[in-house]
């Protein structure tokens, strides 16, 4: 089975062609994607790439009902387009990618897969939110979690990394790219993660905030004038690195490189917001190793998690009480998969390419069968 996997995110349109043993047959990604694909360019690269059995398709919010992989017809894209308010930034750009891929091949299967999937998982108490019964009611209001299929696809090849059964490990997973969160991995279960209702919880992401007093918000509403759209403009689009890093400044683009680059040429404002990064950084994962009661593995993924040696460097150093050290060296040195951690650590550190488009694939072939 040739499964094309359409990836969409935020700002961009991830496009891979996978044969039966899991090879690449072809690629491509639209950076800054506006969320219309050209469908005539679409149906030149799905040509190239031969025959293609199923679609694909990496959306981000399930919300409770879809728990796992399901079949895409016009009911199925009607109730995840209900759930846009939830994921404005991620919603509607997925089924964009739905409506151009059957537009160019109408009679081919589609799957959804959800990045809330993997965190249907999650025990009660961690799903919970500390609301009025009423309100949890009433909306449905709980924690859904995100990245769920980067999460998934991590913690399976960290414990191959490790060469020790998934069923048996304790794997923290840490996205770290424009969005960023941690996911606490018992078993091969998603037990706990930073992201909750939204995907504006927890971790310093490119131009998210994360977790802030939500006191804050209510002030500002009252006594500093701001309205409902501008305080959602101003967490979604202009806060977390791009925020911290100051305006009018290359590094409040949100990049983590060009944070690093300002933070090197002696920026304040870059260097204030990689300190904030690293310690909202850390602190999540403690908080998703007291999920677990411990911690085997700590996986680095992501753009950031991937490519950023500085980061997880000045992450791991906050570590020491996990069993956390890191090999300086491998840590320098790795650019795929790799080892990271020192020899005689007690915890385990790693490097896993993320690979969602192998996790959507998966899925695929189990519910197409």
């Amino acid at each position: 089975m040739n499964v094309l996997v359409v990836n969409a995110g935020s700002s961009s349109l991830k496009l891979h062609v996978l044969d039966g043993a899991d090879g690449t047959l072809t690629a491509t990604q639209l950076e800054r994607w506006a969320g219309e694909a050209d469908t005539d360019s679409l149906a030149d690269f799905i040509a190239s790439a031969g025959q293609v059995d199923a679609v694909g398709h990496r959306i981000v919010h399930g919300g409770h009902r879809f728990t796992g992989p399901a079949r895409l017809d016009d009911a199925t894209t009607a109730e995840l387009a209900a759930l846009t308010a939830l994921a404005p930034l991620h919603q509607p750009r997925s089924l964009a990618g739905v409506r151009a891929v059957h537009t160019v091949l109408p009679d081919v299967p589609a799957v959804g897969c959800f990045d809330t999937a993997f965190h249907a998982t999650l025990p009660e108490p961690a799903a919970t939110y500390p609301l009025p019964a009423e309100w949890r009611e009433r909306w449905g209001l709980r924690r859904y979690g995100f990245h769920g299929l980067s999460h998934a696809y991590a913690a399976r090849r960290a414990a191959e990394l490790v060469d020790r059964p998934l069923e048996r490990l304790r794997v923290l997973s840490c996205h770290l790219g424009a969005g960023a969160s941690a996911c606490a991995v018992v078993d091969g279960r998603s037990v706990d993660t930073t992201m909750g209702f939204t995907p504006l919880e927890g971790l310093v992401m490119a131009t998210r905030s994360g977790s802030v007093d939500p006191g804050l918000l209510i002030w500002l509403q009252q006594h500093g004038g701001l309205g409902t759209a501008d305080l959602a403009d101003g967490l979604e689009h202009h806060s977390g690195l791009a925020g911290l890093a100051g305006r009018g400044e290359a590094a409040g683009s949100g990049d983590m490189r060009d944070v690093r680059a300002a933070m090197q040429a002696g920026d304040a404002g870059a260097a204030l917001a990689f300190q904030v990064y690293i310690h909202r950084l850390r602190a999540g994962i403690a908080a998703m190793a007291a999920a677990m009661q411990g911690l085997d593995v700590l996986v680095f993924t992501g753009g950031i998690g991937e490519h950023q040696p500085a980061v997880r460097s000045a992450a791991a150093a906050g570590l020491d009480f996990l069993g956390v050290q890191l090999n300086e060296h491998a840590n320098a040195a790795a650019t795929a998969d790799a080892d990271i951690g020192d020899r005689v650590a007690a915890t385990r550190a790693v490097v896993v390419t993320a690979r969602e488009d192998l996790e959507i694939t998966r899925q695929v072939r189990a519910t197409l069968g």
